[in-house]
């Protein structure tokens, strides 16, 4: 933009703003914006064509460069991968010809359709692409003219508010007068610059719409019938492909099971494709399990319920048995009023709900209660101490397990029993639910 276009611009800065916020008088033609209208559809669609064939050209020539960059790779898959680079004569030869064969004539047939196309994608070149894109060079020039118009209704309207302004004082100085005469010559400039641009759109816009249709029929018509010839030419040749590697008698699905011939099976047999990971960490083992647990039927990693004589709030809460039930089922540590501790997860798996298993856990004698540990010096304080009512194994990183009947040091607990408290067992110091344990 020159120093006079920017000059202009900041003049008609406050003008914009008024039209833009429809403050004040502004000059409007009903014709006009009807026509600027399908104007700028007509861009909008130009654009849209010349894209869109432009696409369609691409696409004819991208399919066929990755038809061919599809055989090469194919080729290089069946090339022998065995001995030694650095000992040519360990080397053995135990690739596929066959397969390369087919490759390398599948992509002689490819590059022979693609010069075959060659001239028809030209034609969609020159007579779609290379037109629209003229028609859009013709459409920026009329864009340019219809936006010189808006300004100069930018200044038709700054300059009629300056002459109502004036002429509406009642009383009028020698400036006034001055000014006045300033600004109906100034009306008077606008007037014909606006109505000049103003009458020449809405005259030649139309005639530019009628010579817009003549001009997109061809284009249609020549896209269809260069369309339907490369749809024939890729018919023609690729139904002429006989590769004798390929048996096109079968049906697609049987001759694909055919060439496998159990390659799927042989491949799963190996040891490094049955590698898998989850991405969580595997989860511990704590000690030996005692030999009738481990004939039964119950989960990995989880123990047997030791002994209560009232049933956890949480488990009257879930139903769980009651008092006369020789096994109560483990309360499930996460419970509701948990919440913002710890994230929700489900119950340790593996309660003796089973007929089976609870007759085995009724056989067994119930361990006797821990003995008390002895206080320590006077003058410390003595350590408080929990009793495990169930098992518990550890559901996540920084939990503990620990089996009924063991003595749990409390390092730091709640009120309430429905939380995770924090202790040590077994040397180790991790969270538990305090709804497994027992105070006292």
């Amino acid at each position: 933009m020159s120093f006079r276009g920017f000059q202009k611009s900041v003049v008609r800065a406050p003008q914009q703003f008024k039209a833009k916020f429809n403050i004040g008088e502004h000059s409007k033609d009903p014709v006009f914006i009807d026509a600027e209208r399908r104007f700028h559809e007509l861009e909008v669609e130009t654009k849209r064509l010349h894209d869109e064939s432009k696409k369609y050209f691409d696409a004819i020539n991208g399919m066929l460069n990755h038809q061919i960059e599809f055989s090469k790779a194919m080729t290089e898959i069946y090339k022998p991968i065995s001995g030694r680079m650095s000992d040519p004569d360990s080397l053995e030869i135990q690739g596929n010809p066959e397969g390369i064969r087919a490759c390398m004539e599948y992509e002689a047939i490819v590059k022979d359709l693609q010069e075959s196309l060659k001239p028809e994608l030209e034609m969609i070149d020159s007579r779609v692409i290379r037109p629209a894109n003229e028609l859009l060079d013709v459409l920026k020039v009329i864009r340019k003219t219809a936006t010189k118009r808006e300004h100069k209704k930018l200044d038709f309207d700054r300059h009629n508010a300056t002459l109502k302004k004036i002429q509406d004082k009642k009383e009028k100085s020698a400036k006034d007068e001055k000014a006045l005469w300033k600004a109906e010559s100034d009306v008077e400039q606008a007037t014909q610059e606006f109505n000049y641009f103003n009458d020449l759109l809405k005259d030649e816009l139309p005639k530019l719409f009628t010579l817009e249709r003549q001009f997109i029929k061809p284009l249609f018509q020549s896209f269809y019938y260069m369309q339907l010839n490369i749809f024939y030419t890729l018919h023609e040749k690729m139904q002429h492909c006989d590769i004798g590697y390929f048996d096109l008698t079968l049906d697609v699905e049987e001759a694909f099971m055919r060439k496998r011939e159990g390659i799927q099976e042989q491949t799963e047999a190996l040891s490094i494709v049955r590698f898998k990971t989850s991405g969580q960490k595997k989860p511990p083992k704590y000690g030996n399990k005692p030999p009738a647990i481990e004939a039964s039927t119950r989960p990995t990693g989880l123990l047997t319920a030791g002994p209560s004589s009232t049933p956890s709030p949480v488990s009257a809460k879930y139903g769980q048995s009651s008092q006369s039930d020789v096994v109560e089922n483990p309360p499930p540590p996460y419970s509701a009023s948990a919440a913002g501790l710890k994230p929700p997860m489900s119950p340790p798996l593996g309660g003796p709900s089973s007929a089976g298993l609870a007759a085995l856990a009724a056989g067994k004698p119930k361990p006797p209660p821990p003995k008390p540990k002895p206080s320590r010096l006077s003058g410390a304080p003595a350590v408080e101490t929990v009793t495990a009512l169930y098992d518990y194994s550890a559901q996540a990183e920084g939990d503990i397990s620990f089996r009924a009947g063991d003595v749990i040091e409390i390092v730091s607990k709640t009120k309430n029993e429905n939380e995770w408290w924090i202790g040590k067992c077994h040397g180790k110091q991790g969270q538990f639910p305090g709804n497994y344990v027992k105070v006292g």
